[in-house]
């Protein structure tokens, strides 16, 4: 317990000396010394320069050895996977991107093949190998159900719905793997260093090329007896089509109508046509709204008008603290689209959360992967009972 609790303060605060080591844990400075010569012993941590400039002999500086193991997170997208490795501390060292035509007919026998070829760029990237990692998490569309093992919610990604794909990545990898949803993902890197920092209840929103919410209560995720928590965007709105199911038993299909056809990146560029305003890209769709009184005013309300009326869905049943909007469509609307939101959810006799906008920088789906391929890791590299 003692060495986990010193291992854990190492990786929050960085660089320590006994002394201040000694301090945080409550342990006596010669038994900090037994902690730390045994740790070192072990390889689970090392000396790294002094503190110097005060009086009285200098002390040495102590820190988790970054290279003790690695991780990897990857994100899945119709286009191609990325891929990002991390030491042990938390530092990202190297990452890699494969571009892949999800939808080709070869896409189940080159998964495997293609997923290795993500990590080991991000491996090589980092100058490591493949026996440097320990945990692979890999955030797709949809989820994975827990009963079948097969990913449900995702049918444009046809190369991952195999039952046996994730021993299959396991194999591929030499490492276990975990298959997440991606918004999922993305809420745990929101938790760590975003908006819902030491935030236990909250609703991550993201609004991208899909749009997806994950569920945060008690700081745990809520995943549901499927998988499915969260795929709001299968939800009934009006002025959309209900989304029919197929045949019993197999996977569900792309979301074409409730909340997925009016507030994804496609249903933005052409909710903005509707009013005139022309645009390539969702960003851009709403950066000229922004600019554009009128027409413009019109757009965003439209948009948040959408959004309101599932989040208001959403806080009847779960009562969030807060709620994150992100993803690309939330966040180029910025701030004016989330009170426009807010707004739009005022007034009625229902929990008023509070709405703010992602501060995450970087992929969080990768980041959140990492996350959690930490916290698995560690609790086996950390463990120095065996």
């Amino acid at each position: 317990m003692n060495d986990r609790a010193a291992l854990d303060l190492l990786i929050a605060h960085g660089r320590l000396t006994r002394t201040r080591l000694g301090e945080l844990t409550g342990l006596s400075k010669p038994t900090a010394s037994q902690l730390l010569a045994r740790l070192e012993a072990a390889g689970l941590v090392r000396t790294t320069g002094s503190v110097t400039g005060r009086p009285g002999p200098s002390a040495l500086l102590y820190e988790v050895n970054p290279g003790v193991a690695h991780v990897a997170a990857l994100a899945v997208d119709k286009t191609g996977i990325s891929a990002a490795v991390a030491d042990i501390t938390g530092t990202t060292v190297g990452g890699h991107r494969v571009e892949a035509d999800a939808t080709a007919e070869d896409a189940r026998t080159r998964t495997p093949a293609l997923v290795a070829e993500a990590v080991d760029g991000a491996l090589r990237a980092a100058g490591l190998g493949r026996d440097a990692l320990c945990r692979t998490v890999i955030g797709t569309p949809g989820a994975l159900d827990p009963r079948t093992r097969r990913l449900r919610y995702a049918p444009h990604l046809p190369g991952w719905q195999a039952r046996a794909l994730v021993d299959e990545l396991s194999a591929a990898l030499g490492t276990p793997v975990v298959v997440e949803n991606d918004v999922n993902l993305a809420a745990v890197a929101e938790q760590h260093g975003g908006s819902a920092r030491d935030c236990a209840d909250f609703v991550h929103f993201w609004a991208d090329e899909g749009v997806g919410a994950a569920i945060v209560l008690g700081g745990r995720l809520l995943r549901g007896a499927r998988g499915g928590a969260g795929e709001i965007g299968y939800m009934p709105m009006p002025g959309a089509p209900v989304v029919r199911g197929g045949p019993a038993g197999a996977p569900g299909p792309l979301a074409e109508g409730g909340l997925d056809r009016l507030v994804v990146s496609a249903a933005v560029i052409a909710l903005a046509r509707r009013h005139g305003i022309r645009a390539a890209t969702a960003p851009e769709a709403l950066a000229a709204a922004a600019a554009a009184p009128g027409a413009g005013d019109a757009v965003l309300a439209e948009l948040a008008h959408h959004i309101a009326t599932a989040l208001l869905a959403v806080v009847a049943v779960v009562d969030p603290e807060l709620i994150v909007l992100s993803g690309e469509v939330c966040l180029a609307g910025g701030d004016r689209l989330r009170a426009l939101v807010e707004d739009e959810m005022s007034g009625l006799d229902l929990p008023r959360p509070e709405l703010r906008l992602s501060t995450v920088e970087g992929s969080p789906i990768l980041l959140g992967g990492l996350h959690t391929a930490l916290a698995e890791a560690r609790n086996t590299v950390f463990d120095t009972t065996s």
